[in-house]
């Protein structure tokens, strides 16, 4: 019997030619999996079908299109506004939000088919690598990966001609500027002049952030328990919430990240990102926490949210330390509940307008200034005493010894 291997397929060049490059050097059955997490028919160009019949014309066995759309909304990308994710508090993981959910169907494709190997089309300098071959091997251990484009050595040249020898279709065959990955939370942009850190990020491959209104918008976000539930009003999927407030607030030109950040392997990269839907959801969220959390669960979850979405950049989906940090931040949520206003001003603007919340810890009479206010001022005088005891005392025993001030 043949070696079955399920290959994430993209439809593009690189997984396209893997097709046929698995079955010539691996003997291999290929089942090509094509997972729908938002990308936009406009992006390609083609629809899923095509994309279907490409990897038939490449010699795959079998070729599924999944629709992970409702799934990658509600499962990864509300686990990510819980924890207010960014990697190094810029970056929403657009690309890193996707891939745990393209592996878990990779994985469930496998079993259903008896293969005993899935393969990917990432490179050795990037992040994906680690995500696809991390997070297969923490659901299923015995499946074996492989990752073409590490060992074939081929330019992109050496592809399109291997393609051609093999008369697989590949649509364009112009060396792409850019190269882009997207999904419903938004792009992720590299390459071309972008390389240069000090270089302009050109306007040409940015879509969901151009500026179409000279108008201002404003969005009320709803949330349920830290989800968003509606806008306007209006109850929405998560899904279509996401869409909505991520075409308004980029027809405004917000949602534009310029960065240079660590990856995984080691490399700096500079990265560009276009999130309109993304940013202004955890923008809308952490305010509405500043309402409802308690200090001290507030201040520990803001410690432990870098940690989170550093470890799903990392490829850590399925980790156990994630799983329980996951525990903890939903825990955090049972009150997060209420409205926030948004403002969006051209050209990529927003401003929290205004908050509120049944469960809002927000107390007017106590933090009024007006004569009407409850506080009991009277208190304060004990309180600043007990609290400041401790460095009083040392300041009486020790402190004498240390200079104070500059020489």
């Amino acid at each position: 019997m043949s070696k079955r291997v399920v290959l994430a397929y993209s439809g593009g060049l690189d997984t396209s030619i893997a097709v046929r490059w698995l079955i010539e050097n691996h003997g291999a059955e290929v089942i090509c999996v094509a997972v729908d997490v938002g990308q936009s028919a406009e992006s390609s160009g083609e629809d899923w079908e095509e994309i279907r019949q490409r990897a038939f014309a490449a010699g795959a066995v079998e070729a599924t299109v999944i629709d992970a759309r409702t799934e990658m909304a509600e499962e990864y990308c509300v686990p990510a506004i819980f924890a207010n994710a960014r990697y190094e508090g810029k970056y929403p993981l657009v690309s890193a939000l996707s891939r745990p959910v393209i592996v878990k169907h990779l994985v469930a494709e496998a079993r259903r088919h008896g293969a005993d190997t899935v393969a990917h089309g990432c490179t050795g300098k990037g992040n994906d690598q680690v995500r696809f071959e991390v997070g297969t091997h923490s659901l299923a251990p015995d499946l074996d990966v492989i990752a073409p484009a590490r060992v074939w050595g081929m330019t992109r040249e050496d592809s399109i001609e291997y393609a051609a020898k093999w008369d697989i279709p590949i649509g364009q065959t112009k060396t792409k500027i850019y190269s882009i990955d997207e999904n419903l939370w938004g792009r992720a942009i590299e390459c071309g002049a972008i390389e240069d850190p000090w270089a302009t990020a050109p306007d040409e491959p940015y879509t969901l952030t151009r500026v179409t209104t000279t108008e201002s918008d404003e969005i009320t976000i709803s949330f349920d328990s830290g989800v968003p539930v509606a806008v306007d009003g209006r109850s929405l999927s998560v899904a279509d919430i996401i869409d909505e407030v991520g075409r308004r607030a980029g027809a405004t030109g917000y949602g534009r990240i310029d960065m240079v950040e660590n990856r995984r392997v080691g490399i700096k990269s500079r990265e560009v990102y276009e999130c309109p839907g993304a940013l202004a959801l955890i923008t809308a969220h952490a305010d509405l926490e500043d309402l409802c959390l308690e200090r001290d669960l507030h201040h520990e979850k803001a410690r432990i949210e870098p940690r989170w979405a550093e470890l799903v950049y990392d490829g850590m989906w399925f980790s156990p330390l994630k799983n329980s940090i996951d525990a903890f931040v939903a825990e955090s949520q049972r009150h997060v509940t209420g409205d926030v206003r948004l403002r969006l001003d051209p050209p990529g603007v927003l401003r929290i307008e205004g908050r509120r919340s049944p469960f809002a810890l927000y107390d007017h009479d106590l933090a009024t200034y007006d004569a009407s206010d409850t506080f009991r001022h009277e208190d304060a005088e004990g309180f600043v005493r007990l609290w400041g005891l401790g460095v009083a005392t040392w300041a009486a025993k020790q402190g004498r010894d240390i200079p104070c001030g500059s020489a």
